[in-house]
């Protein structure tokens, strides 16, 4: 796998984009990584709800609780599937928008200089070993890519965003994805 910091595309990632995103106010700014999970509807794997969230397609009348998300506009720069598959939906030289409120070491407004990766999952469901695998390769890459992205700047959502959001959750593995950088 290989990201492309003039592109802001990783290379073998399926390619969907979404209309959730704008530019960065600081091209060239990025130093963190910011991990999450999300399934819809929640704790429901294997469909392409979250695809369709993301480029605002989602059919609210799926489940009933679409229709408590109906009008969010939110994106992520990649998702990684249960499978391991990875898709990318706002190049990385671009601000996604899924951070929202959110503060980073005295920083606010964490979107401006982060990328944001989310995994396919929950908060009392352990992860896959696929996931891990391209969590980390992933995440080496964009470390190459854009070397001010440290081991320190690399959180979850839970960490930029405390009260809010719990995710990644409890059940993800934080020792092995550390140990893969």
């Amino acid at each position: 796998m290989y990201v492309d910091p003039q592109s802001g595309r990783a290379h073998q990632a399926c390619w969907i984009p979404s209309p959730n995103f704008d530019h960065r106010p600081h091209p060239g700014f990025i130093n963190a990584l910011v991990i999450h999970a999300i399934s819809l509807p929640p704790d429901c794997f294997g469909n392409d709800f979250v695809e369709a969230f993301f480029c605002n397609t989602l059919d609210c009348t799926q489940h009933p609780y679409f229709e408590s998300i109906a009008d969010l506009k939110v994106s992520s720069h990649f998702y990684i599937r249960r499978n391991g598959e990875l898709v990318q939906f706002v190049a990385t030289t671009d601000r996604a928008w899924h951070a929202g409120l959110s503060e980073l070491q005295g920083l606010d407004t964490v979107n401006d200089f982060s990328i944001g990766i989310e995994l396919e999952g929950g908060d009392e469901q352990d992860f896959c070993d696929a996931q891990y695998t391209t969590l980390a390769t992933l995440s080496q890459c964009l470390i190459k890519a854009y070397p001010a992205i440290t081991k320190g700047r690399i959180v979850g959502h839970n960490e930029i965003a405390p009260g809010r959001k719990t995710d990644p959750g409890p059940c993800f593995d934080w020792q092995r994805y550390r140990g893969t950088l």
